[in-house]
């Protein structure tokens, strides 16, 4: 059954579907009056009919109680150097699809692509695009909140308020004696939120690394093999899954 994020709070079990995803009921789907969708309206899925067309809008009524959430039982923020390419369409969609809960992008000192100001906000909005796709292909009840880029500095400033947080080192793979990430997120049990930072293709200099674990972020090894910019959070959301699901 089709899933669209409704924007307002339903009004006597009512709400409008507009822009794209009335055009995706109409002309994609064919859709008909007396069709059911599913409406997932502040944070809370429900089936609902189809009442009428009015012109471009689609008016529908809930006829369901809420149903079961999808959401992973801990807010996950995945930070990110920016990668090269079209790698944070691919982090946005699967990360997504696997739970996350925003996505926070920073210039790190290796990151090769330097942020257009000029079309950051454009970038950002197709980003968003993207998750909310992804939400809905996923059956979840929340969109991923996917921020504005920000400066190393200013992330180093966020995460204060984040229950637990972690920083991928892929030095720490190197090492013969590495604690299994497994066995570090049993012990955060009854946490609210995790943050985790990535680094570009390039990794995270010593010096950001540094500077994170003097603001309480705790190393982690993602294993013995060096992962990609591109995998290394799909890994970590898998593993929090496995953990907390």
């Amino acid at each position: 059954m089709q899933r669209y994020f409704i924007q307002e709070p339903l009004v006597d079990e009512m709400a409008v579907i507009s822009g794209d995803d009335a055009k995706h009921i109409q002309k994609v789907m064919r859709m008909q009056e007396g069709q059911s969708i599913i409406i997932v309206s502040e944070g809370k899925a429900y089936e609902a009919t189809i009442e009428r067309f009015e012109g471009q809008d689609v008016r529908v009524r809930k006829s369901s109680d809420a149903l079961r959430s999808n959401e992973l039982p801990i807010q996950v923020t995945i930070c990110c150097g920016l990668p090269k390419g079209e790698k944070l369409d691919l982090i946005t969609q699967k990360a997504t699809e696997l739970g996350m809960h925003e996505l926070v992008l920073f210039e790190a000192e290796r990151s090769i692509v330097k942020w257009d100001a000029q079309k950051g906000s454009k970038k950002q909005q197709r980003l968003q695009k993207i998750a909310k796709e992804a939400a809905e292909q996923s059956h979840r009840n929340v969109v991923p909140t996917i921020q504005d880029i920000v400066t190393f500095k200013q992330l180093l400033q966020m995460t204060e308020k984040y229950d637990v947080c972690f920083v991928a080192d892929e030095e720490d793979a190197k090492l013969e004696k590495r604690t299994r990430f497994a066995e570090t997120l049993s012990r955060k049990n009854g946490q609210q939120s995790i943050c985790v930072v990535f680094g570009p293709e390039g990794g995270l200099s010593r010096t950001e690394i540094q500077a994170l674990m003097d603001r309480g972020f705790q190393s982690i090894s993602l294993g013995p093999r060096i992962l990609r910019a591109e995998t290394a959070p799909l890994y970590v959301l898998s593993a929090i899954s496995y953990e907390f699901e």
